[in-house]
């Protein structure tokens, strides 16, 4: 099966949409824990946060993930495999896989403040919101400059 160049056009338009989509949740639900933290729990304020984290995860930064890899999948098999031997791409994927990580983590933290359980700091969020932004902007660097 190939891909048409105008087909390739709006995969990878969808693709640099969901990505940004998925940035944007990355970079605040963090902020949205610092917040809560600052909140008594199972107060009103509380109880917002989780409703405003619950959709940020669920209805944004899940979707949004799941079309990102979709995307890139479809760009990759259309350029081919020989990327994996590019040692920018191998390092663009590492990234992109510490990016999942740490979205996993985020659904992790969010459960344990729905349950209000949560025992971290809003000091340990800030350093958090910091690694998604480290990883993009290597990311970036690796898609365009390419380096290596």
């Amino acid at each position: 099966m190939e891909i048409t160049s105008t087909a390739f056009d709006w995969i990878k338009a969808l693709h640099v949409i969901s990505v940004i989509s998925w940035m944007v949740g990355l970079l605040y639900l963090p902020r949205l824990f610092i917040y809560h933290c600052e909140s008594e729990k199972r107060s009103d304020k509380s109880e917002t946060f989780k409703i405003m984290e619950r959709r940020l995860l669920r209805a944004i930064m899940n979707p949004a993930m799941v079309i990102s890899f979709i995307t890139g999948g479809l760009m990759i098999y259309s350029y081919g495999f020989f990327l994996i031997t590019e040692t920018w791409f191998l390092t663009k994927v590492i990234c992109l896989f510490l990016l999942v990580i740490i979205h996993m983590y985020m659904s992790k933290w969010r459960k344990e403040f729905d349950g209000d359980v949560n025992q971290k700091s809003r000091k340990f969020f800030r350093y958090m919101n910091e690694v998604p932004t480290v990883l993009m902007i290597i990311i970036v660097i690796m898609v365009i400059v390419k380096p290596f």
